[in-house]
Formats: structure tokens, sequence, C-alpha cells
């Protein structure tokens, strides 16, 4: 029977690699994956980005307005599939969550999420929170704080200056926007001296 999983965790945690390793696994059995991405992340355009290792392509770019069911419904009606790969799920709506529900449940195909928790203030996305009220497997992936504690936050650095204002979503690596995995001690030691900019 199929699931909707949820892989997540703070930044350079290895949820790309662990989606690239996935999709080369059914691909060494002869079998189908789709990858899909929010249009929202701008980073590598079409493609999805691993540190270290070439990109990899992905199959639909969803926009705020797709129905992901419905194409979905559509590819299997000419193709065979056995798994959806998700990248960035954090950006996606909460109906596109519900979408990706019924594609478990309707089509039992199985869909991979993977994607942040929390944003740089520590707020759930929209995406991650439908996930976590929706999925039926969830599983942390590892980051660590240059402390060696686990990393759980995600701090935004502007010009290599550290912020916690702003709007909720700026890609990384664009319009000098960068990103530190943190432990909570070490974000909130941060904001502290930092608090008076």
């Amino acid at each position: 029977m199929a699931k909707l999983y949820f892989k997540y965790g703070a930044m350079s945690c290895g949820k790309t690699r662990d989606l690239i390793k996935t999709m080369y696994n059914y691909h060494e059995k002869g079998m189908h994956v789709l990858i899909i991405k929010p249009r929202k992340d701008t980073k590598g355009e079409d493609t999805i980005v691993p540190r270290g290792a070439d990109p990899v392509k992905v199959d639909y770019l969803i926009r705020e307005n797709d129905d992901i069911y419905k194409m979905i419904e559509y590819y299997v009606s000419y193709h065979p599939l056995h798994c959806i790969l998700v990248d960035e799920v954090q950006f996606l709506k909460e109906k596109h969550i519900k979408e990706l529900a019924d594609i478990v449940d309707l089509l039992n195909i199985p869909v991979i999420c993977y994607g942040l928790r929390v944003d740089f203030r520590g707020h759930l996305f929209p995406g991650s929170k439908a996930l976590f009220e929706t999925a039926d497997s969830f599983e942390e992936l590892k980051a660590v704080c240059k402390c060696g504690n686990k990393a759980t936050r995600n701090v935004r650095f502007v010009n290599g200056s550290p912020t916690f204002k702003g709007g909720q979503i700026a890609i990384d690596g664009e319009n000098d926007v960068t990103y530190e995995s943190m432990c909570r001690k070490c974000e909130r030691e941060l904001r502290r001296e930092h608090s008076d900019e």
C-alpha cells in the first residue's frame, strides 16, 4: 500500500542527496520515478542542485494554481509510474499536499517529500505544516551545528550578516542571501548579539 512520506531537516542535512539516492534505487530496479518541485524554488531553475554533485532535471515545476493530482492522473494514463519524489516541498500550498495525498490514496503511488520544517524565524512553512497534518510517515534527516549539537534552525544571512526579519521565502544564493544550519541555542545567542541591528 502506497504512503505519503515526509523527510525533513535543516539545510545541509542531505535531503537532496537522499532524494537522488532514492531515484537511483528505483532506476536500478527498472522502475519509473517523477521528480517535482515548486516553481518558487528558483535555485537551479528546472533542476535539483545537490551540493558537490551534478544537477538532476525536474519533470514538473509546480505553479501555485496547478493541480498535481490531475497532472499525475493524466501522466499515468500513458506511462508507468512507481514513485513521485518532491523536492523543496515546504514551498507548496496546503491544497498541493492534499493533491499528493490523493495520488497516494486513489492512484496507489508512493510520494516521498523532502523539505524544511521551519523557516528562518522558526515558523512552519505552509507545505510542511500540511504534511505534518497529513503524511503517513516522517523522518528527520540530521544536520550538525558548528557547536556539535543537532541543527534544527536555518539562520538567514544577507551580505554575510545575520537577519531575523523579512519575508518567509528568500532563496539561498540569490540577492546575497545564504543560510547556516544551527541549533536553537546558537541561534538564540546570535539573535541576542544582533538584537539592536
